[in-house]
């Protein structure tokens, strides 16, 4: 099972469809039980019959999967990880997609703030700590796109330090039709991936549009 923490959001509820459609069994998670509840029955409405999906606090979803994706925003990330880590099983998957935006801090979206473990990755695994492995990855998908019905045009670049996390990360990326998994290297590496993501917006800003996304061309994969 796959829990999404902040899961009730347009990332995290778009990232849920689309693993449901595949299949995947899908906990919703959100600090609000009901409220997961709710996002749950209406992604599974949209999903169809293939997957499974439910909805519970985010505690309760973090005791019950050994694969968690995080699609918070930047400005609750450190206390929620911080309450969620004695909950975490031994060996669990964290999947971060949190960018620190400057919006986090009453800023433009288009800007990201410094971290002073380098990357919103490398600061999840500096609060959860040995027990969890963490991956960086789903940074670039649009939230809107990602809550169609269409292939979704975009690469899923994973960085992580630990190679079960980022093949975890990989495979899931791989069931989303339309996105490839590239293989981003060491953990630090989130740092200029999550950069990205607010040029990423800017281009949406500029050209008007909200599906934006990268293609890593000439790996011969």
């Amino acid at each position: 099972m796959i829990a999404i923490v902040g899961g009730t959001g347009p990332e995290g509820s778009g990232l849920a469809q689309r693993w449901a459609r595949a299949g995947e069994s899908v906990v919703i998670g959100s600090r609000d039980g009901e409220r997961a509840k709710a996002a749950a029955a209406q992604i599974a409405e949209k999903a169809g019959a293939l997957g499974n999906v439910e909805g519970v606090e985010n505690a309760v979803a973090v005791k019950m999967c050994d694969i968690v994706v995080l699609t918070v925003p930047f400005a609750g990330q450190a206390d929620l990880l911080k309450q969620l880590k004695p909950l975490f099983r031994q060996g669990t998957v964290l999947i971060d997609a949190t960018v620190p935006l400057a919006a986090a801090v009453g800023g433009r979206p288009t800007r990201v703030l410094g971290v002073w473990q380098g990357s919103a990755a490398e600061q999840a695994q500096e609060i959860v700590g040995k027990n969890v492995v963490v991956a960086g990855a789903f940074h670039s998908l649009s939230a809107t796109v990602l809550n169609g019905d269409g292939d979704v045009d975009c690469d899923v670049i994973v960085c992580s330090d630990d190679d079960g996390a980022r093949q975890v990360a990989s495979e899931l990326a791989a069931k989303i039709p339309g996105v490839r998994a590239i293989d981003g290297g060491k953990l630090e590496n989130a740092r200029i991936v999550e950069s990205m993501t607010a040029l990423l917006i800017t281009l949406n800003i500029r050209h008007k549009v909200h599906g934006a996304g990268w293609r890593v061309t000439g790996l011969g994969i």
